[in-house]
């Protein structure tokens, strides 16, 4: 029998290959990003490592928690330096200054990259000072600056330039006094830096008199520990200290959870693929299990128990799993390597270290590999397990399609119990939703394409139908070849199915979160302008409150209200809020207060969105306990219920006064502004751009260019999706692929006796050509019809959440149609081209 299925195996390896390919490309991803993961570790513990190099312990202001929006701890006095030097044990101890401090390239624009911040720090020569300068010298005068060598290298900067810096106020012209790096890095994991000297910074940053944190060097014979013991008994309240390893240990911490989404997002679409790949698995076997009936009867007949048939048919589909595993490792580690210059692109730069192989990414992705190739042969091997002796006696012929109870109440109750998940976990709350949703959405695709083989039929004919009037004898065969055995067209079809339903989703929902934006906007807002910064999120987004004074002082402006975002927690769970200025956000926005007012709302009060106040069961003059991460618990009254969270994004909100009482970062997120009575859009925005000259980083919309700004920035996630997608689109069209080959030479006879009887080259290849499109086309009505379905479920969860509307892109639903057809007309050219050239004399002698 081990002989027997070696040479299974050598017989059908090109009927394989195609089917090795789908693990490999899946395992590739899953190993690619174990490798990438890996490699952003140890290069971000070396990075921290190297920050706090010499340092033993690290002075700061204690906070409660981390917060999401980072900067939240705040600077403390220079006199706490003077204490810390004077403790028995400390060798060296300096101070530093951190904030936001944005570099404005040599076309007058500020340099925003997408999530890491935008720092300005001091030089410092004391311990610990990572920052090393890799052309110039420090800066020594208030006008000088060093900036990293990545911004520096990308916007063409030398020593000598004239750089402007935008902080708390207008950006400020600097002479460009050095060039420095983070270690071997270019810079701080894509963060930007301009070093200026203390006395500068302090200034620049809005913290005179101020440090963030102090780095102390002790005595060689004493440990970090005993050091930071001592220190700590001269601190006073609020104030802690801490090892420089834990300090460097932290900041790697939150940098990787930072990127996790990242790590987390191609984790899924590998699975995805590794998922539509099991339906080709499972379709590949059938059919081969199908074509080697007799084979399999031969055996059976010469003695082989049916175990050992299916076991042999087992050991060939862990050969092959095993087999392709082993090259996705390979390519595993290709696809690492150009995320790691697609991290480069985005200005994430790494520290100089090889790619991490570990022992944990060789063992999950031949698990992985392997179990899914095993687990989809386990019921094509259970079929070659039941082939009785007699079927050797036979003509071969394929199981016509028929009607099955056992299948519809299987497919059914999978289905059933897929919908109950799905539901649960949209609309049950439970705190791991977005596992029970990914859950149900794939017990539902087992449901489905358990159920599709009664639907390809009738599919087949229905789609086949136009094919044959236009096609004759080609699509005539071409509709009866996919409709006379369902239970193949539709495991084909499945695999699409998954791909296209995912896309079609995804549609689906980017289309309702652009028309429930306009709505927003159109319903919530009343401002005729929207003032925003150029990074769309990270410690970057946001802008000096200076911007919302200049805009308000114009006389063509008759309001200009500032927005501000954070977050707080409460019982371990963070929660977003917003901050509104009570004076001025009711000319230029809606919150339908329900109860209390927005003069009522003060430094230590909260206004509580209505769903979440029910919950919550919270009314006017309730205490709300909400712990900040700068300040710790403070106790909010609540001043009013309102009800609508769409334009303020969150379900609390907070006085501008009550704001800067609870956080450390001092910036506006936006500025709403409308025009005075009888200033025309024209003069109002005219206004607010002389407002602003001097900030670069801020932008001008009026409604129509922000309703533009949301959508564009949906359709750029939507295009990222579809792109990653697109991995999974290309397995299944593989998968058609397959699927035809096999069929071909399955049918090497039938197609023999086709040119005998007058049919040409041509008419051949278009026979498969259109059976594609048909499987193509099922596949896709299918994914599409499921897709919407999700699509209209997570918009019907998400109603609370302001996604009020459902918009079903017909346009381009029916274009994703059309390329499905089209890329089955491509699948199919290799066994058309092949069906094309049988020999007819070889090809009707054949058995």
């Amino acid at each position: 029998m081990w002989k027997t299925t070696l040479k299974g195996l050598l017989a059908h390896k090109l009927r394989l290959g195609l089917t090795a390919l789908a693990v490999v490309l899946g395992v590739g991803f899953i190993a690619g990003t174990f490798v990438l993961t890996d490699t952003m570790n140890a290069a971000f513990n070396q990075l921290f490592a190297d920050v706090t190099k010499g340092v033993d312990v690290v002075v700061r202001s204690s906070n409660a928690f981390e917060g999401l929006s980072g900067g939240e701890r705040k600077p403390m006095s220079e006199s706490v330096l003077a204490e810390v030097r004077g403790v028995d044990g400390v060798a060296q101890a300096s101070g530093s200054v951190e904030g936001i401090a944005q570099i404005v390239d040599k076309k007058g624009e500020a340099i925003t990259p997408s999530g890491p911040p935008t720092l300005g720090v001091s030089w410092s020569s004391g311990p610990g000072d990572a920052v090393s300068i890799r052309d110039g010298r420090p800066p020594e005068a208030p006008g000088e600056v060093m900036i990293d060598a990545s911004t520096a290298t990308k916007y063409g900067f030398e020593v000598g330039d004239r750089v402007e810096i935008l902080a708390r106020g207008p950006a400020r012209p600097f002479e460009l006094a050095g060039i420095v790096g983070v270690g071997e890095a270019d810079n701080l994991a894509g963060a930007t830096l301009a070093v200026f000297d203390i006395d500068t910074a302090q200034k620049l940053l809005g913290k005179p008199g101020e440090l963030s944190t102090i780095e102390v060097a002790g005595d060689a014979d004493l440990s970090a520990g005993a050091l930071r013991s001592r220190i700590a008994e001269v601190l006073p309240k609020g104030i802690e200290a801490t090892t420089g390893q834990s300090v460097a240990d932290e900041q790697a911490t939150a940098l990787q959870q930072g990127l996790g989404f990242f790590n987390t997002a191609l984790l899924v679409f590998a699975g995805i693929a590794l998922f539509v790949g099991a339906f080709i698995i499972f379709n590949t076997f059938s059919i081969v299990v199908a074509q080697r009936t007799k084979e399999l009867a031969l055996l059976r007949a010469l003695g082989a128990s049916g175990a050992q048939v299916m076991t042999s048919v087992l050991t060939e589909a862990t050969l092959v799993g095993l087999a392709a595993s082993v090259i996705g490792l390979g390519a595993g580690i290709a696809i690492a390597a150009g995320l790691r210059v697609l991290l480069d692109a985005f200005g994430i730069s790494l520290p100089t270290s090889t790619l991490q192989f570990l022992p944990r990414t060789v063992i999950v992705s031949l698990l992985v590999g392997t179990g899914v190739t095993l687990a989809s042969s386990i019921l094509p091997a259970r079929r070659a397990a039941r082939v009785a002796p007699l079927a050797a006696l036979r003509e071969s012929m394929p199981a016509p399609g028929r009607w099955s109870r056992r299948r519809t109440l299987v497919g059914g109750g999978v289905a059933a119990v897929g919908m109950a998940l799905l539901t649960s976990g949209l609309f049950g709350g439970a705190s791991n939703a977005a596992a029970i949703v990914g859950a149900g959405a794939l017990v539902i695709f087992i449901g489905v394409a358990t159920l599709s083989p009664l639907l390809a039929g009738p599919l087949a004919r229905i789609i086949g139908a136009p094919l044959q009037r236009m096609f004759n004898v080609p699509g005539r065969l071409a509709r009866a070849n996919a409709a006379r055995d369902p239970k193949r067209t539709a495991s084909t079809a499945a695999a699409l199915m998954v791909g296209l339903a995912l896309v079609g989703f995804v549609s689906i929902f980017a289309a309702s979160l652009k028309a429930s934006a306009a709505q927003t906007i159109d319903r919530s807002l009343e401002a005729d302008f929207i003032v925003q910064p150029g990074a769309s999120f990270g410690a970057s987004a946001g802008f000096s409150p200076e911007v919302a004074r200049r805009i308000a002082a114009r006389p063509e402006i008759a309001a200009a209200s500032p927005l501000r975002f954070g977050d707080w927690r409460s019982e371990g769970t963070t929660s977003f809020l917003s901050a509104v200025d009570p004076a001025t956000f009711e000319a230029v926005g809606n919150l339908e207060l329900a109860k209390g007012s927005l003069d009522a709302l003060g430094a230590e009060d909260v206004l509580v969105f209505k769903d979440t106040a029910a919950d919550l069961g919270l009314d006017i003059g309730d205490t709300l306990a909400m712990e900040f991460a700068a300040v710790g618990q403070r106790n909010q009254t609540v001043a009013g219920i309102f009800g609508n969270n769409s334009i303020v994004a969150s379900d609390y909100v907070l006085s501008m006064e009550g704001f800067e009482r609870n956080f450390e970062l001092d910036q506006d997120s936006m500025v709403l502004a409308k025009a005075a009575p009888g200033t025309s859009a024209t003069g109002a925005e005219a206004a607010i751009e002389d407002a602003t000259r001097g900030f670069p980083s801020v932008q001008v919309s009026d409604q129509a260019a922000f309703k533009e700004q949301q959508a564009s920035q949906v359709d750029q996630l939507l295009g990222l999706v579809t792109a990653l997608l697109g991995l999974a689109l290309v397995i299944a069209l593989l998968g058609i692929t397959n699927t035809l080959a096999l069929s071909v030479f399955e049918r090497t006879r039938e197609l023999g006796l086709l040119r005998a009887v007058g049919m040409s080259r041509r008419q051949a290849r278009s026979m498969i050509r259109w059976e594609a499109v048909i499987i193509a086309v099922i596949g896709a009505v299918l994914g599409l019809v499921v897709g919407a379905f999700f699509g209209w479920a997570l918009v019907t969860a998400l109603d609370s959440e302001g996604i009020t509307e459902l918009d079903i892109p017909g346009g381009q639903l029916a274009a994703y149609m059309v390329i499905a057809a089209l890329a089955g007309v491509l699948a199919a050219l290799p066994p058309a081209r092949r069906a094309a050239r049988l020999n007819v004399l070889r090809a009707i002698s054949t058995e």
